[in-house]
């Protein structure tokens, strides 16, 4: 069986391990075979990192930690210290260990999102029978076939049946969704209802499950700004360690009195205390978990650096539907003047004839308040108006106020359509022959978490805007609902581009937040492009990060997250920096031995990947829990 990297990197930290206590127990003993068992511990704990260091120093001409903790072991057998040596490898081992454990916990979600994608699926046949077929040979429009507790094996429309579908693997939403006829499947999703029939939409390769796969993967290995610069510092530090190596060997035996096995002690143990294990662990590890627990609570980054660039953010922009807004009408006020509840039929029975929006959010708010359905009537749409129809002789309109140009309106039903429409909602009329006998109100409202997210970002200092393609009076109604700080409505795709390019140059770090084809070129050219999952293919194609689910909770949670990497990191390089010193001075003066050195050094090291695993932690979206979490981690570690 093969071992993974994990594996191996622990099975050789526990064979270094027992030869370090059996070459220890042999040298108290006064065996003189001990310095065997020492070299087979530092050969064990070191072939792989000793290796992998040769190889990046000869094929990438970088130097790197793993070559100098190599030649810290070699110099202290040389000296006779084979105890220190094995320990040095040990703890250097050991913490190499850890850090694969790091890497692996973090990228786990991968390789889960992996084992839930099907590799078969049921396809039906024009008799009704069924065969299995590998999900790669699935075409777009092939019917497949979704048993009870089966995971769907491709995005595709529902055609037959209804179901609840849990999508937490999608959306990270533990709550299932209903499904209807023409709903959209995703693959990898689990059907939790009876049987279902669906039309494959997408090829696998290019389902919503797929492009998540690719997205995690190629995130976690794009690194952060600090990790890179990190990365680049290192061959740059390895070398100047090397040089100081002889200088601290030569110069205090040469001008200081020093004898030369205490010169080349100091020099050896300058080797290890100087060596920046701990600095460069102190972004990656930490970058990696933040993305798992991104991806984890349905949130993708792109690369470490949008992540990072989180946290310095000055500028948010909001598209309004779908983004900010629940992107359907829904009916906020409605008035019947007459026979209400004959109306109310004569209406859902018209409304059951039309798919526009409008008459969509009628049919939800009142489909269980009728009582004769009227299922025998001829209605006739009238472009650009409404729609008609006759009942007993009386005409019956539903559409714009134009509709019914003969009606007499009172003054005062003007006065409250006119405060309605100021508010930015869209009017339509019920009217019986010339006469009017209703009138309803519709906006698309705002999503329930909005004004909180709003809210939230305009406390920590961060300027808000809402741009918009809808006319100024529907705009101003929700951004004076949100409190949002500036307002561009009218806008088109060009105009969006414009306006976020402007808000680049004068804030630095800011983000574009949409769903559309018309915000893509905004989410381009925005510091930090957000798309919302359910929004097109193209919005997700071009942002630096996807909220999976439509919850702009999300994103708030991911602005903490970025702020608290932040902190850690920091936290990392100034306490990883400061050991370095202090070790460093410690050596010259004389005040400590190898193993300090090697346990100062190397414990650092192990702490510094710990502190990074705390990213994994989940972040709470709760004021209450965000006042109290903001608190706890402006501590240091």
């Amino acid at each position: 069986m093969k071992l993974s990297e994990e594996k191996k990197a622990l099975l050789s930290t526990i064979l270094c391990l027992i030869f370090m206590i059996s070459g220890f127990i042999l040298e108290k003993s006064g065996s003189t075979f001990y310095p065997l068992n020492f070299a087979l511990a530092i050969v064990f704990g070191g072939f792989k990192q000793t290796k992998e260091g040769i190889l990046d120093t000869v094929q990438n001409k970088h130097l790197n930690v793993d070559l100098l903790m190599a030649l810290a072991a070699l110099g202290a057998c040389i000296i006779g210290n084979w105890f220190e040596g094995a320990m040095l490898t040990f703890i250097f081992c050991l913490s190499g260990a850890l850090e694969e454990y790091t890497t692996n916990k973090s990228k786990k979600e991968i390789s889960s999102l992996m084992k839930l994608q099907p590799e078969t699926a049921l396809v039906l046949n024009e008799f009704g029978q069924t065969a299995e077929v590998a999900v790669s040979d699935l075409q777009i429009g092939d019917l497949l076939l979704v048993p009870k507790g089966a995971r769907i094996p491709i995005d595709g429309i529902l055609t037959k049946g209804a179901s609840t579908i849990d999508e937490a693997a999608i959306t990270g939403e533990s709550v299932p969704v209903e499904k209807g006829i023409k709903d959209e499947l995703f693959g990898g999703t689990i059907n939790l209802g009876e049987a279902i029939t669906l039309t494959v939409s997408k090829k696998s390769e290019d389902t919503l499950f797929a492009k998540i796969i690719r997205l995690v993967d190629e995130a976690q290995n794009t690194p952060s700004q600090t990790a890179s610069f990190i990365e680049k510092l290192e061959n740059s530090y390895v070398k100047i360690v090397l040089i100081a190596i002889p200088l601290m060997i030569f110069v205090p035996f040469l001008f200081l009195g020093w004898s030369w096995h205490e010169s080349f002690y100091r020099g050896m143990v300058l080797l290890v205390v100087a060596s920046p294990c701990a600095l460069v662990a102190s972004a990656t590890p930490a970058t990696l978990a933040a993305i798992s627990n991104g991806a984890r609570n349905g949130v993708l980054f792109k690369g470490g650096i949008y992540l990072e660039n989180l946290a310095s953010l000055n500028a948010i922009a909001f598209d309004k539907t779908g983004t900010l807004t629940r992107g359907v009408p829904v009916v906020t006020d409605a008035v019947f003047l007459k026979n209400k509840q004959e109306s109310l039929n004569i209406l859902l029975a018209m409304e059951r004839n039309s798919t526009h929006p409008l008459a969509q959010a009628i049919l939800k708010r009142f489909e269980n308040e009728t009582t004769n359905l009227y299922n025998e009537i001829e209605v006739n749409n009238i472009t650009g108006f409404g729609m008609e129809t006759i009942v007993q002789s009386s005409t019956w309109r539903v559409g714009k106020s134009s509709f019914g140009e003969q009606a007499i309106i009172n003054e005062d039903i003007l006065k409250q359509v006119e405060q309605l429409q100021n508010d930015g909602k869209t009017v339509i009329y019920l009217f019986q022959d010339q006469e009017i006998v209703a009138y309803f109100a519709l906006l698309d409202i705002p999503k329930p978490e909005a004004k909180k997210v709003i809210s939230y970002f305009k406390q920590a200092g961060i300027h808000t805007t809402m741009i918009t393609g809808d006319h100024e009076k529907t705009a101003s109604a929700i951004a004076t609902e949100l409190e949002v700080d500036e307002i561009y409505a009218n806008c088109l795709p060009e105009d969006k581009t414009t306006l976020i390019k402007k808000q680049k140059e004068r804030y630095g770090v800011n983000a574009m937040v949409g769903d559309g084809i018309n915000d893509a070129p905004a989410l381009a050219n925005a510091a930090i492009g957000v798309a919302m999952g359910q929004g097109t293919d193209i919005a997700m194609d071009v942002a630096d990060m996807v909220l999976m689910k439509n919850d702009l909770e999300k994103l708030q949670m991911s602005h903490l997250l970025s702020k608290k990497l932040k902190r850690i990191v920091t936290q990392n390089i100034v306490f990883s920096a400061g050991v370095i010193l202090l070790l460093v001075f410690s050596n010259f003066f004389q005040i400590i031995n190898l193993p300090l050195g090697v346990i100062g050094h190397e414990g650092s090291t192990i702490l510094v990947i710990l502190n990074g695993l705390r990213m994994l932690k989940t972040i709470p979206t709760e004021t209450k829990s965000i006042k109290k979490y903001q608190i706890q981690t402006t501590k240091l570690v």
